[in-house]
């Protein structure tokens, strides 16, 4: 069972009951982060990329993955940040092989990189990180092998996105993938079937639905 601990906002004082979310390990197991009954919640400040993630470790397969670190919303407006413990081992409950996608309802731009990063991992690349080239807009990803773009803004995206993800791939010879919340105008789609760029839309569930052929064909692949 997920793991669950009681939560006092120190803002409001109004309890609540956090229940850890679990994420798919590579082997298909699902984790989640190791909570600390005893340490005190506190108020979400000025993020820094660093501090949005925790390492998990995997007791099925002994892998330790980065997943993002656990969070509450408080009515009254604060958002917590819920403490971890150390590495625990995580019940196994899926066969060895790839992992089935579990999606993270997207709620928040940060939502939706986390979708992305998913997807990205069930496809096998486990060590996806922010790139350390910020793209024009949106939030850029990189692991080995592999370059994406997510854009959680409230505009499609342009021809000019698509070909500035692809020439950084083309740079790091690498795969690319493009993920949008608000889709991609038609001239964008045609450009990236030129490119072979595959186009993801993310629905507000988190799963990354294809909507262009080299996308079609890596969805298959990664089933």
């Amino acid at each position: 069972m997920p793991e669950s601990v009681p939560v006092r906002c120190p803002a409001c004082r109004r309890a609540h009951r956090y229940t850890a979310p679990p994420y798919p390990c590579a082997c298909g197991a699902p984790v989640t982060p190791p909570l600390d009954p005893d340490a005190v919640p506190v108020p979400v400040g000025p993020r820094a990329w660093r501090e949005e993630w925790v390492t998990v470790w995997c007791g099925h397969c002994g892998r330790d993955g980065e997943w993002p670190r656990p969070e509450l919303g408080c009515p009254c407006g604060t958002v917590l940040r819920i403490p971890v413990t150390g590495p625990r081992a995580a019940a196994p409950a899926a066969p060895w092989g790839r992992p089935a996608f579990r999606p993270v309802p997207i709620r928040t731009a940060r939502d939706a990189v986390t979708a992305a990063v998913l997807y990205l991992r069930r496809l096998g690349h486990e060590d996806v990180r922010r790139a350390d080239r910020h793209p024009p807009a949106g939030v850029g990803l990189a692991g080995r092998g592999v370059l994406a773009r997510v854009d959680p803004w409230a505009r499609p995206a342009t021809p000019r996105d698509v070909e500035c993800l692809w020439l950084a791939a083309m740079t790091e010879s690498a795969r690319c993938l493009y993920f949008s919340l608000t889709g991609y105008a038609e001239d964008a789609r045609t450009r990236a079937g030129a490119l072979g760029v595959p186009l993801f839309l993310l629905d507000l569930t988190g799963v990354p639905r294809p909507v262009n052929g080299p996308a079609d064909a890596l969805d298959a692949d990664g089933e």
